[in-house]
């Protein structure tokens, strides 16, 4: 990935609140459910429903939600291309992980198996 400091910055900036609505029409457009959507921000960050809409109401950056997140120690497993970038082959952690969210919501918008999303082994 062609890593800029402005690129990251401006992720980690970004609030939260300001993305999930985007990831909630994008996979309920494809017949997909926001508490399917909960399972895979789950999955990922260990985020429970209750804590999610803290998270949204208290608009907290990508930063900051992320910094508390217990991110799931299979996400090396997210492999593919998200924005033109291969998500493993990012640097910035943080960067990652929003790309690795963002492949997730891909994934779950283009109807693949919730046992394959969530790596199930």
């Amino acid at each position: 990935m062609n890593n800029t400091t402005h690129h990251d910055e401006r992720i980690a900036k970004m609030t939260f609140a300001s993305v999930y609505p985007h990831y909630l029409t994008k996979v309920e457009k494809k017949s997909r459910t926001k508490e399917e959507l909960h399972q895979v921000i789950n999955w990922l960050t260990g985020y429970d429903e209750a804590k999610l809409l803290k998270l949204i109401e208290e608009k907290v950056t990508f930063e900051k939600f992320f910094q508390n997140a217990k991110i799931n120690p299979n996400t090396h497993l997210i492999t593919g291309l998200i924005c033109g970038y291969r998500v493993e082959e990012i640097t910035n952690s943080l960067t990652q992980q929003v790309r690795y969210l963002d492949k997730l919501v891909d994934e779950l918008a283009k109807g693949r198996k919730m046992e394959k999303i969530l790596r199930a082994e």
